[in-house]
């Protein structure tokens, strides 16, 4: 069989990298253009100062940047090193950092990564630079090191190269030939390259690409400051190894530290964020990424360089640039295929950090259908129109770059442009003191000041950040008498026309062939079995359904798997919906419809509130008697008025975000893309009742035997976790924490986790570590609370 035709847009060290991933795989028919010379193409990958750093708060990112440490340790070029395993130490100087450190290292732990919270004294001799009496701490993580970008770049180009791929520079790309929803071609300034895929690897010129395909690439080209030094006492020539000493990151000021020999190489966060047009860059240079420095911006940064490294005192900057780099609204990297031109893939927003890792993703999901580790957090397609726009993404990436050694709460609410999407009920919301988060856009209370806080155990700062005990108190009340949460943010799609239930019935791994007012729970899986999505279906007619989806990247797979015929259209932003739980919701709902309400557990049916037509679901995610009420946008203010009124005299709260957590993790209700990962099949995800027998993506995998399983672990309910926790049995990291949150109606903190199958039964003692402390945790039966469900019916 012949290799498919496979162009590759930039030559970089991400473009490189997917050349050698590709032709690893068998796809040899490999075409790497560039605007710019081969040797030195002028992208970030020319200039990039190469610190290879794995601590990361994602899983995805920490693992791309270990496979990246992996491969590029085995490379080299004509014996010179591509990758210089010197560690890495990141120091702190203020408490909250050494505790942060701690965090890092326990996320180190859960992805494999060998780290270690060192003194002052082993900062200092792990750094000839480094005063003991100046940091409080480091992490130290041998593994860590220097990438020689170009020449990881040349590396990865010559194994490409001798399976069949060649590259050429001086292409610049004009125009994307297309026919039928299909690539067919590359045309540059001077020739045409037919290609049945097109990956673009433009790096910050990735908005100017993405526009011959109509593709917004919604990334920021950013200017970072870079200089180095005159030769610096207490640093040697080094010759071609260049550095000895772990790459230094002093993160409580935004700055990096790099040897060049004797010299010293230091990056800087710390000023203002520069963001460059790419359209404006100059094209008449070799480096058109590296633009003039700005000692008004560098001069603070030098001054705390060397408050931190005496040895700097005395020393002047021989050299310093601006260098351009990509960032993105949420950080993340930007991967994945047209959402309607079929063959253009997209890998942007990429450091040399993750480059071998993110390659490898891609060009996985290229050949086999779906990359071996989870990537949905960098979906090309995770985002809505609003937030492709330049103007959120400007400001969004501005923000990103400023906080890039920032210490970020999992919690921090997003910052501006804010609020994008409100549901009918903010003005409601606004009038009861909710405190807002936001999710994909939308804002969503998280808990609301009108209520009284309940009892709850006392938590350390960090885990008290961004929580209030009123969510125990709503979480309670919930369960007493009745609440109403906001579900305006759950993506709805509506499907429809001729075959709409055979498209759905054939993709999902849960019969949806039902009789008309069914509601199904049911996944979307990889052919590996993996858990792409979990959907809630409601049948409404032969071939109408609506589909409650987990967001953007639903809605773009459902739009390019549907057949010709099968409408898929998003409409949330037209609709709204409330949850209506509690033992009291029945007497609420009664009193404003005179439609029968008795209908069964896993039904719909189309009741009116008064005159307001309305969706009823008989679902609940929070494990109580109640409803999912969905009606148009235009009548939802009058809907949540309706239900407000008639809920007075039972008690009914508004209730948050975190009492929602606390009540599904009660109930043992998994969250998509936490508890609940492409990496996860359904047995171990704990899902096999959402599994049918029949022909469907990832059916045959759903028989494997499970590696690992999704358990619930109890802890004293004054030990508070976030999530992403490592476990451990022993001294062996074990897993990590999917989920967690206080659990009320047990008075426990309650964290589910992934572990192996051998520690998966209830009663095996583990432990979660926590900012460097072991807590005791023991498997419990789930779910922990109601399990017999009775409480779920009338």
């Amino acid at each position: 069989m012949s290799s498919p035709r496979v162009v590759v847009i930039g030559s970089g060290v991400v473009g490189a990298a997917v050349a050698d991933e590709l032709t690893e795989r068998g796809w040899t028919d490999v075409t790497v253009l560039d605007r710019g010379a081969l040797a030195l193409p002028g992208g970030s990958s020319s200039h990039a100062p190469g610190l290879v750093f794995q601590a990361n708060p994602n899983r995805t990112m920490g693992r791309f940047a270990r496979y990246t440490v992996e491969k590029l340790s085995g490379l080299d070029v004509d014996g010179l090193w591509c990758f210089n395993q010197v560690g890495g130490l990141e120091v702190a100087t203020l408490p909250e950092r050494v505790d942060e450190l701690h965090r890092r290292q326990g996320h180190l732990a859960s992805i494999g990564v060998p780290a270690q919270v060192v003194g002052p004294q082993e900062c200092a001799r792990l750094h000839p630079l480094v005063e003991q009496d100046a940091v409080l701490a480091g992490l130290h993580i041998p593994t860590d090191g220097l990438a020689k970008a170009p020449r990881a770049v040349e590396a990865q180009a010559r194994r490409a190269t001798a399976r069949g791929a060649r590259f050429l520079g001086e292409q610049r790309v004009v125009e994307i030939v297309q026919a039928g929803g299909r690539v067919t071609a590359v045309r540059t300034e001077t020739d045409t390259f037919p290609a049945d895929f097109v990956v673009q690897c433009t790096g910050f010129w990735g908005p100017l690409t993405g526009a011959l395909v109509g593709l917004p690439t919604p990334l920021l080209p950013m200017a970072h400051q870079f200089a180095r030094t005159a030769p610096v006492p207490g640093l040697a020539d080094l010759g071609t190894r260049e550095a000895a000493a772990p790459i230094l990151r002093h993160q409580d000021k935004d700055l990096y530290f790099r040897e060049f020999g004797a010299r010293l190489g230091i990056g800087s966060y710390a000023h203002r964020p520069i963001p460059v047009d790419p359209a404006n860059l100059p094209t008449h240079t070799d480096m058109p990424s590296s633009l003039d420095f700005t000692p008004e911006d560098w001069a603070p940064a030098y001054a705390d360089a060397r408050a931190l490294l005496p040895a700097l005192q005395g020393v002047e900057i021989e050299h310093g640039f601006n260098g351009v780099f990509s960032f993105t609204a949420d950080g993340m990297p930007l991967l994945g295929e047209h959402p309607t031109l079929s063959g253009y893939w997209v890998a942007e927003a990429v450091w040399v950090t993750h480059s071998c890792g993110v390659a490898r993703a891609l060009a996985e999901w290229m050949v086999d259908g779906h990359p071996s580790l989870d990537v949905h957090a960098c979906d090309l397609n995770r985002f809505t129109e609003a937030q492709r726009s330049p103007a959120y993404v400007e400001q969004r990436a501005s923000r990103n770059f400023a906080e890039v050694y920032d210490i970020l709460h999992p919690l921090d609410p997003p910052a501006a442009p804010r609020p994008m999407s409100t549901s009918p009920f903010h003005p409601r919301h606004a009038e009861l003191g909710a405190v807002f988060g936001e999710i994909g856009g939308w804002e969503r209370p998280l808990w609301f000041a009108s209520n009284a806080a309940a009892p709850a155990p006392e938590r350390d700062a960090w885990a008290a950040k961004h929580w209030s005990p009123i969510a125990v108190g709503e979480a309670l009340a919930t369960r007493e008498t009745v609440a109403l949460y906001d579900m305006t943010p759950l993506t709805r799609v509506e499907v429809s026309g001729p075959g709409a239930c055979a498209f759905l019935d054939g993709l999902t791994s849960n019969a949806v062939d039902v009789a008309v007012g069914r509601v199904v729970y049911t996944l979307m899986l990889t052919a590996a079995g993996g858990v792409l999505s979990d959907l809630t279906v409601t049948r409404l007619g032969a071939e109408l359904f609506q589909v409650g989806a987990n967001g953007e990247v639903d809605v773009d797979r459902l739009r390019r798997l549907a057949p010709a015929g099968v409408s898929v259209r998003d409409v949330t932003a037209g609709t709204c919906g409330v949850g209506l739980w509690g033992p009291r919701a029945l007497d609420v709902l009664s009193a404003v419809s005179t439609d029968d309400l008795t209908f069964g557990y896993f039904r719909a049916r189309t009741i009116h509130v008064g005159a307001i037509p309305v969706l009823a679901l008989r679902v609940s995610y929070v494990g109580e008697l109640g409803w999912e009420l969905y009606t148009s946008a235009d009548q939802g203010l009058a809907l949540w008025d309706a239900l407000w009124a008639a809920g007075a005299e039972h008690g009914m709260i508004a209730a948050g975000r975190h009492a929602f957590t606390s009540l599904r993790l009660e109930k043992g209700y998994r969250a998509s893309g936490a508890d609940m990962t492409s990496e996860d099949t359904a047995v171990e995800a704990g899902l096999t009742f959402a599994v049918k027998p029949g022909e469907y993506p990832g059916a045959a995998a759903t028989l494997a035997e499970p590696r690992r399983r999704l358990v619930p672990l109890q802890l004293d309910p004054a030990h508070a976790v976030l999530g992403s926790e490592p476990v451990f049995a022993g001294e062996a990291c074990v897993g990590y924490v999917t989920s967690a949150a206080y659990a009320p109606s047990i008075d426990a903190f309650l964290a589910y986790a992934r572990v192996p199958t051998a520690l998966a039964e209830s009663g095996t003692a583990l432990t979660v570590q926590y900012v460097g402390e072991r807590l005791p945790a023991v498997v419990v039966s789930e779910p922990v609370f109601d399990p017999e469900g009775k409480r779920l019916r009338p």
